[in-house]
């Protein structure tokens, strides 16, 4: 079986594919950090604070998120990738060991990133798309020959991300969701959606009270999970699985609010779509005629340098560098002027004739190039045309004290890379037997460790499996303590998610009022008068309130400490004086069941609310008294003194 596993990775590793949309889902894969971020700076009392803006967590958070930031625009920009990919991990690993993002603002995204996370370390995703490969093209390139780096990967880069992040994900999830009844009736995307604390404000009435639909729907969501692991590899299948794929994750996006787990999981078929296409597409882009030529010091460095970096970002092939030696005297608009000026600026022709030379050539590739318009535009504004202009003008008159020494004309054979970890990958990478093993072997670990994971809780745990031996109680404890070590580094975890452990008995959902200054009743901008939580509060927010605070059994102190962050987090953005407010907390009913039932969504939306309790902040003390919770348990009052 080793043998096998060897044999199909060493044909995954000879086998070269076009690096595009392996470039594309790293680009992707950094706007959705770069968004978490900000959402993480946005809401970051809320989630580090022990008492929001009152009992402070570490000052260094804002900075360290700041900096994670920075490492995921570089993954954007394919600027150092590989040492920017191990940031990236590296501030995954830590914010979920070391904050509250480990168990109270945990929605299952964060295991997602960090799998992916670590494979980007491993994959040469800046082979396409990235400033990583201009330098590379500057660095070894000269007047007389122009370096090329490599623009193919290997097909395992593509498949990798795919079985691990996804393909285990889904087997595992799928795993799970038989035990559940709601799933087993085909209503697996209809219940959720008709929750309040889990739907969009979107309004898909309509489609969830289709039944054959919702039912089509649930069913097609368990077979597609059971079969992407197995059929990703096979060709045929991968136009289907790319479709249903999207549909499956732009219906969560659209139908649920926990868009940063939908648009984690959805920026990963960027890698399933056929390599053909990426061919098509940028065959398609290519213009038939260039927009403009550019005539250039074919003997300057710096206008080398110029024709390199245009070339690498004009995606649209709008522009055609000729050398000014060569070709300037067989264009009328160009012989009238002296071979000293020429040599001075850069000249340019449009389709239509007109002749622009220095700032304006370069604002006329920005033009031509359409997708850096914008750059021009600014360009072309007073105040900053006249500084650019000074500037250009500045290193024009110097660029022939440039020298290029002819003895680098030949490409390095194998350039080095700049970027620090890829130099240490590089050095290390080994020949193709000895990267072939440890890919299998990495396998090999991942399989073992997601076994260990699905077994125990999927099959053992659910089948009600409970040996009574001490063999049994070392076993459970050792697998207990590899989940947890898989579930920090590896992002392999139980993917238990949306089952009906939680869903039945979720009857009561509760929201926070106040007193406006006009002495009428508000709604703190969190949960609304239908029971939806409202923009901004989805993701890791809605995880909190949704599946932590509120819960089928209803335990008062639990709530009580999240209703006293969510109302000191609002309470402060709205300018409440938290030395004297009262909120009132509220509760109505809504129905979870686990067979298909007309007009779900609009009922449990429409329900009334009733007054269960309130909290006061009195000079940094809160209290909180709920007065009736329909629940087994006595009523209670809770207090937290602030120092």
């Amino acid at each position: 079986m080793y043998q096998t596993l060897l044999s199909l990775v060493k044909q995954g590793l000879q086998q070269q594919v076009p690096a595009t949309g392996l470039a594309l889902f790293r680009i992707l894969f950094g706007l959705v950090v770069l968004s978490e971020v900000g959402f993480l700076l946005y809401f970051g009392h809320l989630v580090f604070d022990p008492v929001p803006f009152i009992e402070v967590a570490s000052p260094m958070i804002p900075f360290l998120l700041l900096l994670w930031g920075v490492a995921a625009l570089h993954l954007v920009l394919g600027r150092y990738t590989r040492s920017a990919a191990v940031v990236n991990y590296l501030f995954w690993v830590v914010f979920i060991v070391f904050t509250p993002m480990w168990q109270d603002f945990d929605g299952g995204f964060d295991q997602l990133m960090t799998a992916t996370g670590l494979l980007l370390i491993f994959l040469p995703t800046e082979r396409a798309l990235s400033l990583d490969r201009l330098r590379l093209k500057l660095k070894h390139s000269t007047t007389v020959a122009h370096y090329d780096p490599p623009r193919h990967v290997s097909v395992l880069s593509y498949y990798l991300p795919l079985a691990i992040s996804l393909g285990l994900f889904y087997f595992d999830s799928a795993v799970h969701k038989l035990y559940a009844e709601f799933w087993r009736n085909g209503l697996g995307a209809w219940l959720p959606s008709s929750l309040p604390y889990y739907m969009s404000a979107i309004d898909l009435t309509r489609l969830l009270d289709n039944q054959p639909l919702q039912i089509s729907i649930g069913y097609s969501i368990l077979v597609f999970e059971f079969a992407f692991l197995f059929l990703l590899y096979f060709r045929r299948f991968r136009v289907p699985l790319l479709l249903f794929g999207i549909a499956f994750h732009g219906g969560i996006i659209a139908s649920l609010n926990i868009y940063p787990f939908g648009f984690g999981m959805l920026i990963h078929y960027a890698l399933m779509v056929p390599h053909s296409w990426w061919r098509r597409l940028e065959a398609a882009l290519v213009l038939r005629q260039s927009r403009l030529t550019v005539f250039c010091d074919e003997q300057c460095p710096l206008c080398n340098r110029t024709v390199i970096t245009v070339k690498h970002f004009d995606l649209l092939r709008a522009i055609e560098f000729k050398g000014l030696q060569t070709h300037a005297r067989r264009y009328s608009e160009l012989r009238a002027i002296s071979d000293e000026r020429l040599l001075q600026d850069l000249y340019a022709l449009d389709r239509a004739g007109r002749l622009y030379f220095g700032l304006d050539t370069y604002i006329q590739i920005l033009f031509k190039m359409r997708y850096t318009g914008a750059f021009g535009l600014l360009l072309k504004a007073p105040g900053i045309y006249h500084l650019a202009r000074k500037t250009y003008r500045r290193i024009a008159d110097t660029r022939h004290r440039l020298v290029c020494d002819q003895t680098c004309a030949i490409p390095l054979k194998e350039p080095t890379p700049e970027d620090p970890f890829s130099q240490w990958y590089q050095h290390r990478a080994g020949t193709l037997a000895e990267r072939t093993h440890r890919i299998s072997r990495f396998l090999i670990i991942i399989l073992v460790l997601q076994l260990n994971a699905t077994v125990h809780y999927g099959l053992v745990q659910r089948l009600g499996i409970r040996p009574d031996s001490e063999f049994w109680g070392i076993l459970k404890a050792f697998s207990d303590t590899t989940i947890a070590f898989s579930h920090v580094f590896f992002g392999i975890t139980p993917h238990a998610l949306y089952m009906h452990d939680h869903f039945e008995g979720y009857h009561r959902i509760f929201a926070i009022t106040y007193k406006g200054d006009d002495g009428s009743e508000k709604w703190l901008p969190f949960v609304n008068k239908q029971g939806r939580l409202v923009a901004p509060n989805w993701g890791r927010v809605q995880s909190m309130w949704a599946n932590v605070a509120v819960t089928a059994q209803i335990d008062p102190e639990r709530l009580g400490k999240f209703i006293k962050k969510v109302s000191a987090f609002w309470g402060t953005k709205l300018g409440i004086d938290l030395s004297h407010a009262q909120y009132t907390i509220k509760m109505k009913h809504i129905d979870v069941p686990m067979h298909w039932e007309k007009d779900l969504r609009q009922r449990n939306l429409s329900g009334p609310w009733r007054d269960v309790g309130v909290a006061n902040w009195q000079e940094r003390r809160y209290q909180i008294d709920f007065s009736d919770l329909e629940s087994p348990e006595p009523r209670r009052k809770t207090e937290t003194n602030i120092p």
